[in-house]
């Protein structure tokens, strides 16, 4: 499946969900905030957020300095 990933057309790695697609990319959760389609998500609700074809993902990833 296909969708958008920070702008860019990217295949989900058959992952079906948000946390799935988290893992296939091995990226570190804590690290990162994600955004579908225009929505920010509290990380407890990644396991059920369905991906869907076109999805539009946007993930930021957190960076502490000073």
């Amino acid at each position: 499946m296909t969708i958008s990933l920070n702008g860019e057309k990217a295949d989900t790695r058959g992952a079906g969900t948000i946390a799935e697609l988290v893992q296939r990319y091995d990226l570190q959760p804590d690290a990162v905030l994600i955004e579908h389609n225009g929505l920010a998500l509290h990380r407890r609700e990644w396991p059920q957020q369905k991906l869907s074809e076109g999805d539009q993902i946007e993930i930021v990833y957190i960076v502490a300095g000073g």
